[in-house]
């Protein structure tokens, strides 16, 4: 019988933090650093689009939801084209350089065509970056810490996200609630991310990666396995279920926290999903990840309800705590199971079709919340979404136990 989905080949019982790689460490803090700079400005970015640019929540969510589209059709491409390569971190490096490129466009937008070009722009380079950076990881990790090296670069990356809008709320508060300078400010860094990633980042010494491949093409989609559809489809429903984080920020808004404030919803999320991701990474290694993903789909139906039905701080603050734990407890996961499930030497083509499909999803979730956020307000955005949560639940649970054992790959 094949090991179960949360098994991952021998387990390293005993291991700890030390036992993972340089490289995975430095890969999470090039995500660290490059969040930092990116969050401090999206934890801004909704608020500074309505109230100083006059844009619509519509407008905020197809905005959204485009930007993360295009983020999942460049990792679709970056992702066979790192397979044929062999070359991970160069277009890692590229990904990664053109979103610090872009940050300066940010404080000296002047319309919302400019900040739709900046962050298309910046998307295309975390695009680019995404499949090979996580392709990486699974070349680096160790023998069975795969869902905890993936969990550590998720916690890194989170401690960016939050970092990064408390710096916000920081800088907004000595500035005078000046938005172009603290943008200004978080352009620096998106450099150090850069430089990190080209001076502490290697390929793997005789990986099976560094050889050129035959690239993915849409007729070869059938030699990707059963069970890489399958967690296609768990992501799809979830996605769906959980639209762009602009839309928590428009909620704090719309409960009356002033603009100074408002970035303290990313600071919240982000340490809830911080504080989760590695934890949740490691339990994942030793048993059937679908059980955490589970628990991450009721986290997100809680968070919605609370997030619905807030009158004031107390609420708002309960639902962005549990939109964070679900995070934690199925961001990296699905990552780990993509690489559980996918052939070695189409593992950056996986990444990057399952980031594709997740951004289609995303695109749909994004346009929908804003379009039912003008018409109906903002409770009926999160009660839709709960009850989406609600359904991927169920279809997860039947499906474990229809199938106890998701076939994986090594």
């Amino acid at each position: 019988m094949a090991p179960s989905a949360g098994h991952n080949e021998t387990p390293q019982s005993g291991k700890s933090l030390l036992a993972i790689p340089r490289g995975i460490w430095a890969l999470g803090f090039v995500s660290m650093f490059m969040d930092i700079s990116s969050e401090m400005i999206l934890g801004l970015l909704p608020v500074f689009l309505v109230q100083v640019l006059g844009a619509s929540a519509t407008a905020v969510g197809v905005l959204e939801g485009v930007a993360e589209s295009v983020v999942h059709l460049f990792k679709f491409l970056s992702g066979i084209l790192s397979d044929w390569l062999g070359k991970r971190k160069t277009l890692a490096l590229i990904g990664y350089g053109i979103a610090a490129l872009t940050k300066p466009l940010f404080p000296l937008a002047g319309s919302f065509g400019v900040v739709f070009l900046a962050r298309f722009v910046d998307r295309i380079g975390k695009g680019i970056r995404g499949a090979p950076r996580d392709a990486l990881v699974a070349d680096l990790a160790p023998v069975g810490m795969r869902g905890a090296s993936y969990g550590l670069r998720q916690s890194l990356d989170t401690v960016g996200a939050f970092l990064g809008p408390l710096g916000a709320i920081v800088f907004m508060l000595a500035l005078g609630g000046n938005f172009r300078s603290v943008f200004w400010i978080a352009v620096l860094p998106a450099f150090v991310s850069v430089v990190l990633l080209a001076i502490f980042v290697n390929e793997p010494h005789g990986s099976r990666v560094a050889q050129r491949r035959k690239p993915l093409h849409w007729r070869d989609l059938s030699g990707l396995p059963p069970a890489f559809w399958y967690v296609i489809a768990i992501t799809s429903v979830f996605t769906l279920a959980r639209f762009s984080e602009a839309f928590l920020v428009l909620r704090a808004s719309s409960l009356g926290l002033r603009a100074d404030f408002v970035p303290a919803v990313l600071v919240v999320m982000n340490v809830s999903y911080a504080a989760s991701s590695y934890p949740a990474g490691r339990v994942s290694d030793t048993v059937d990840r679908r059980w955490v993903l589970l628990l991450g789909g009721a986290a997100l139906a809680a968070a919605d309800l609370f997030l619905a039905g807030a009158a004031g701080m107390a609420g708002l603050a309960a639902g962005i705590c549990l939109w964070g734990l679900h995070m934690g407890l199925s961001q990296g996961l699905l990552a780990a199971l993509v690489a559980d499930v996918a052939p070695v030497h189409k593992r950056g083509s996986a990444f990057g079709l399952f980031s594709l499909l997740s951004g289609l999803m995303m695109l749909a979730a994004s346009t929908a919340a804003g379009a039912l956020w003008d018409r109906f307000g903002p409770a009926v955005v999160f009660y839709t979404g709960a009850g989406i949560a609600a359904l991927g639940m169920a279809g997860l649970y039947l499906d474990m136990r229809i199938r106890p054992v998701l076939a994986k790959t090594r």
